[in-house]
């Protein structure tokens, strides 16, 4: 399965540079403050699921792929209402890269999908008792 293994990758990477990105937005690039800001923390959670996803943990895969909006909201958010141009762009690449994690993590989801929802039907015919 390449199509799969594409899909891994791109979800790890995507994950991995969003760390980075914020990191690198909130300690150089456009902090708040001069010579960094605690937002830089931000980029902490992002860290829990990472083990999970490197190792195609599906469970994991799921919950972070929700998780991960909030990081969409505040790159939306900040994109809009942030008065230094370069931090809008950084409020960019960060709402572009969350929504590179979630189609990557989505898509690699997807046929398990299919195959739970195969599996579940098939349990359910099994289990049904006729009405006569």
């Amino acid at each position: 399965m390449q199509v799969q293994r594409v899909f891994h990758t791109g979800a790890v990477t995507s994950l991995v540079l969003l760390c980075v990105w914020l990191l690198a937005w909130e300690i150089a690039v456009a902090p708040l403050h001069p010579g960094g800001s605690l937002l830089a923390l931000k980029a902490l959670p992002l860290l829990l699921p990472l083990r999970g996803v490197i190792k195609r943990d599906l469970y994991t895969l799921q919950w972070s792929s929700m998780v991960i909006l909030v990081y969409f909201v505040e790159g939306a958010v900040r994109a809009w209402s942030d008065r230094s141009e370069l931090s809008r762009i950084m409020a960019l690449g960060e709402a572009l890269l969350v929504c590179c994690y979630f189609v990557f993590a989505l898509l690699y989801l997807r046929p398990y999908k299919k195959q739970a929802q195969k599996l579940a039907k098939e349990l359910l015919d099994k289990v049904k008792v006729p009405h006569d």
